[in-house]
């Protein structure tokens, strides 16, 4: 029954309307995952490629992230191996740069838990940004998103750490060559364990 029970959450979860109110567009909650999924991607919240299209990381950031993890779209996309779960399952608009804006409050307190408790198989959660990190490693976090990055070793093995694989942090990769260099390769042979 508990692959039933995710079923229905994540219904539950494709037809929340709560932060409607807030957004100028209808929401469109998007999430991935399978009771069966031992790798699990910590996001921030789906931008306007992944909101129009409905699948997560189906953008730039996606292949970047992609590439990291040393997988093609068919094992990224396979529920059964790997879950995404946003900090915000809806794209939660721009600010006046063009920039996204913060995953919606609402989000996590409602249905984070319950998701993660519907996963027993995961062995491995890619905490992607200061949202996700924020939240997953509360007061083990350093004091910045670099220093809990660069402090990758002390949350393995449950969880890894890694700044947003956007364009706009390609500076911070070539400030910071460590990341590539050292994290990566553990990064693409944990996965490849774990997916099979």
């Amino acid at each position: 029954m508990p692959a039933r029970e995710l079923d229905d959450l994540l219904s539950r979860i494709r037809g929340c309307r709560e932060c409607a109110p807030q957004l100028a567009h209808e929401p469109r909650p998007i999430i991935q995952a399978s009771t069966t999924a031992q790798v699990c991607i910590a996001g921030q919240a789906p931008g306007t490629r992944v909101h129009a299209s409905g699948l997560p990381f189906n953008d730039p950031s996606g292949d970047r992230l992609r590439e990291w993890m040393g997988i093609g779209r068919d094992i990224f996309y396979d529920a059964t191996k790997i879950a995404i779960v946003p900090m915000g399952f809806c794209f939660p608009g721009q600010d006046e740069k063009g920039g996204d804006l913060p995953p919606r409050r609402e989000c996590a307190p409602l249905w984070r838990n319950t998701v993660f408790a519907q996963l027993p198989k995961l062995e491995l959660v890619l905490l992607v940004g200061q949202y996700a990190q924020r939240w997953h490693l509360e007061k083990r976090r350093r004091e910045n998103l670099t220093e809990t990055v660069r402090a990758w070793r002390s949350y393995l093995p449950q969880a890894l750490p890694l700044p947003h694989p956007s364009w706009r942090n390609t500076g911070w990769l070539k400030k910071h060559p460590w990341f590539e260099e050292e994290l990566v390769p553990e990064l693409r042979a944990r996965v490849a364990t774990l997916t099979g």
